[in-house]
């Protein structure tokens, strides 16, 4: 009986020792994925389904942007009204997470969709091409015009109100803007 007793105790111990050692290995392996989690990452977590994520823009302005595409460093998605924004990663100031999106769990993977390569002067120059009159917020105003050139660092938008076609009487001015500068480029 006593032998019956020593071996339970034993086992018990055993049992404890293995489901500490693998408790520590999971924490560690949840260390190690969160680790790697990226702002992109997140954003496309709680926005998975085309959910609403509240963001607040580096200028301070608030926006709910319904996540469609996702690039190297830009999102593309719809804004409340219809009108359709691309969004640089550097104009995050912070996500605003509902109690449902506070998860860290990843979205769901992706097949090595060729838009998760693209950086934002590939979009930004398909506009230009595109001729569509934009709304660009920068960090120190917002500007409506059309991008007449896309460098890799910088953009060219010929300044003129939104509701004209870029015509030379139209265009107030031309003005150089990094891409750092760029928060949001709305299009409607």
């Amino acid at each position: 009986m006593r032998w019956d007793e020593l071996f339970a105790d034993l086992e018990a111990q055993l049992e404890a020792g293995l489901g500490a050692e693998e408790r520590v290995g999971e924490a560690e392996e949840e260390r190690l994925r969160l680790g790697r989690l990226s702002l992109r990452d997140r954003i496309a977590a709680m926005g998975h389904g085309r959910r609403p994520v509240r963001i607040r823009l580096v200028t301070g302005a608030l926006l709910d942007l319904a996540p469609r595409t996702l690039g190297r460093d830009w999102i593309a998605g719809d804004l409340a009204g219809g009108a359709q924004a691309i969004l640089p990663l550097t104009g995050v100031g912070a996500l605003l997470p509902t109690a449902e999106q506070i998860g860290l769990e990843p979205p769901p993977p992706r097949e090595g969709a060729l838009t998760d390569r693209l950086g934002l002067p590939f979009v930004l120059r398909d506009l230009a091409r595109r001729r569509r009159t934009l709304e660009v917020t920068t960090r120190r105003g917002v500007l409506t015009g059309t991008l007449d050139r896309v460098g890799r660092d910088h953009v060219d938008l010929a300044v003129h109100p939104l509701d004209e076609p870029r015509r030379s009487t139209s265009v107030v001015r031309l003005e150089v803007l990094p891409l750092t500068e760029v928060v949001l480029v709305r299009v409607d």
